[in-house]
């Protein structure tokens, strides 16, 4: 094979990953605008009590300059 033809059969795949990705973002988009499932939200600092117990022993300056 030559180098022509890898080329073009590496693009084509790439083509046809990206057509899929496309199609299943499109189908988590209606499937949230339906309610059937829901994006996730990201923890807030006041409903989780603040700094996670195990961040509580860093130490307050880490050094350098």
């Amino acid at each position: 094979m030559n180098r022509n033809m890898i080329v073009l059969i590496i693009l084509a795949v790439l083509v046809l990953l990206t057509a899929v990705q496309a199609v299943q973002l499109n189908s988590l988009k209606t499937q949230i605008n339906e309610g059937k499932i829901s994006a996730g939200n990201a923890p807030s600092a006041s409903s989780g009590g603040g700094v996670p117990s195990s961040l509580n022993d860093l130490p307050s300056m880490v050094g350098g300059c």
